[in-house]
């Protein structure tokens, strides 16, 4: 499957659905059996705050992985993604309630370049906070 967004369809500064991802810690414990990443910073709030943190966070490959659904819900194919990488900026802090924490996610196209390649500049939030820095994805359009 190609990515059905044509190269000349698109303009710098366009930009992409936004979207917001719940995490909760029952969303934790799913991911840390899929990745098999059972650091107790993830699920053990005594520990994680002995450490120094505020409370139990979400694992930082969780993050990275909501915020380019943005841009692979886009694109229409997840191979279309040439290239990806994130600086982690702060932590998904994610409280032992029924709300739990959310992710928002902004993205934009944020220039053109050769070979129908564009790069998307993402935008990832939580509480108020920047959780993901420097955040871009190359991607191969039609």
């Amino acid at each position: 499957m190609a990515a059905t967004i044509a190269y000349e369809d698109v303009e710098v500064g366009t930009e992409l659905p936004a979207k917001t991802f719940p995490v909760t810690r029952a969303t934790l414990v799913r991911y840390a059996g899929a990745s098999g990443d059972f650091n107790p910073i993830h699920w053990n709030e005594k520990f994680a705050r002995e450490v120094g943190l505020p409370d139990v966070i979400a694992h930082g490959m969780f993050t990275m992985a909501a915020a380019i659904q943005v841009v692979t819900d886009w694109l229409g194919d997840p191979g279309a993604v040439v290239e990806y990488g994130v600086r982690f900026t702060k932590p998904v802090v994610v409280p032992n309630d029924d709300k739990g924490a959310l992710i928002e996610v902004t993205a934009k196209v944020g220039a053109k370049l050769d070979d129908n390649r564009v790069r998307v500049d993402l935008l990832a939030t939580s509480a108020g906070q920047k959780v993901l820095g420097v955040s871009r994805a190359t991607v191969q359009l039609a």
